[in-house]
């Protein structure tokens, strides 16, 4: 019941920006903590950023800290991730994430290119 979509991937030029969005549904989106991991290709799966419920307290990986902002719009049950000042390093498939019910559950993900 639990579902995940990401979108607001593509290919961007490197300095350049892109805002992604997830679009959860089958539970109480208010009430948990969501996360936006990444993986690109033969490395492991990182977390990028995490928020809380309510959006006060939020979470960045170092690589990525003064660049990406995450917020979420409890309303529309969307939590977002605005990227700017991308690198070539940022290229991979970018993940929303929700652990419930003693489960993580993943969205279908959503490519990032940064290249010239």
């Amino acid at each position: 019941q639990v579902q995940l979509v990401e979108s607001g991937g593509g290919l961007v030029q490197p300095g350049g920006s892109l805002r992604l969005s997830c679009v959860a549904s089958g539970f109480a989106f208010s009430t948990y903590v969501m996360h936006w991991y990444r993986q690109a290709p033969g490395k492991e799966r990182e977390l990028v950023a995490a928020i809380s419920s309510t959006g006060e307290n939020t979470n960045y990986a170092d690589s990525v800290k003064g660049r990406f902002t995450i917020s979420r719009d409890n309303a529309k049950n969307t939590v977002s991730l605005q990227m700017n000042s991308l690198e070539v390093d940022d290229t991979a498939v970018y993940y929303c994430n929700v652990f419930y019910s003693h489960s993580d559950y993943w969205g279908q993900g959503t490519q990032v290119t940064v290249w010239s």
